[in-house]
């Protein structure tokens, strides 16, 4: 039988001043305190702040994904 796994998604929103990327670096490094076993994400949204006509930040909305453990 093969082995079948759970997940479960959660959206969580990652910011940086620096880059999206690092955004996305910021979420998954905090969502990790809490969630083991993640195994995948996916950006859902991407959103900035514009002061004196320039980027001052970045936000990036995540789906992450993550196994359920069998009791």
């Amino acid at each position: 039988m093969t082995n079948h796994r759970t997940y479960k998604k959660i959206e969580i929103v990652g910011t940086s001043p620096h880059s999206i990327e690092e955004a996305v670096q910021n979420a998954i490094s905090e969502c990790s305190v809490t969630i083991k076993n993640m195994d995948w994400f996916e950006v859902v949204e991407t959103r900035g702040h514009i002061v004196e006509d320039k980027v001052a930040h970045f936000q990036v909305t995540l789906k992450i994904g993550f196994r359920i453990e069998a009791s």
